[in-house]
């Protein structure tokens, strides 16, 4: 009775430390410090598949970790970007809106910032042909810029983000494929914003795709956002779950593994 105890104890040891770890990862953009967080599978390998994720308009949060770990645990290397940087953290909704919509003007700091984390990314092991880049809201307007910088991503899926840029700047051909995971009832995207982001797909010649999740607004992959739909933010369990199946289908078809 005792060998089988601590059979089943050595088991459940060898399964607890096979999940991965989130490391805390410190990096620079000149004298910027900028605080990452790392996640590697648990099985290492140069040759694993890296996803690169960017957080939204608060900066680091549970919901862009958590997320950094599930992927670790499916045998991705992931890495949660830090676009603010140490002592530009915003405290609020006001200021983080002030600090994302700078980033959304000067389009070139926000990827320079992507491109950072990225290199993070590669050096902890990922394989630096054979990544995607996911972002959610302020993060997925990111994983955009990152295809309509030609930044070297196979893939970007954005999440309730941004897809509006500004007209004059001219409709380049994107390389990345393009997933877009929609709120059907997101009150922060028009429907000329919408209509532009598509005919700039078209005009590109993209591989894209949006996806749009029944009443569902902004914010419905994180469960901190509230259930409220009458805010313009909530969490939808259904349209998360969805979306992360989105996500794995998608990363299956884009990675190589």
């Amino acid at each position: 009775m005792k060998k089988i105890h601590y059979f089943l104890l050595s088991l459940l040891v060898q399964t607890t430390f096979s999940f991965a770890q989130l490391k805390p990862v410190q990096y620079h953009d000149g004298s910027q410090v900028l605080h990452g967080f790392q996640a590697n599978p648990a099985k290492k390998s140069i040759q694993k598949p890296g996803i690169l994720i960017l957080p939204a308009w608060l900066g680091i949060d549970k919901h862009s970790k958590d997320t950094a770990l599930q992927l670790a645990n499916l045998g991705y290397y992931a890495f949660v970007a830090d676009i603010y940087g140490e002592g530009n953290y915003p405290k609020d909704y006001s200021e983080a809106g002030k600090m994302a919509g700078s980033y959304k003007k000067d389009y070139t700091a926000y990827q320079k910032r992507i491109t950072l984390a990225l290199n993070q990314l590669i050096k902890a092991g990922a394989n630096p042909d054979n990544i995607v880049v996911i972002g959610y809201c302020f993060g997925g307007t990111g994983a955009l810029e990152a295809a309509r910088g030609h930044l070297n991503f196979k893939g970007v899926v954005s999440f309730h983000g941004g897809l509006a840029k500004d007209a004059t700047r001219p409709a380049e051909p994107i390389t990345a494929k393009v997933l877009v995971c929609h709120g059907a009832d997101d009150p922060f995207e028009s429907k000329e914003e919408i209509a532009a982001f598509q005919q700039e797909m078209r005009d590109t010649k993209s591989d894209w795709q949006m996806i749009y999740y029944a009443n569902a607004v902004h914010s419905f992959t994180n469960p901190e956002a509230g259930t409220d739909n009458s805010k313009g933010a909530a969490y939808n369990e259904k349209a998360a779950k969805r979306s992360f199946e989105h996500l794995k289908v998608f990363l299956n078809e884009v990675l190589k593994k």
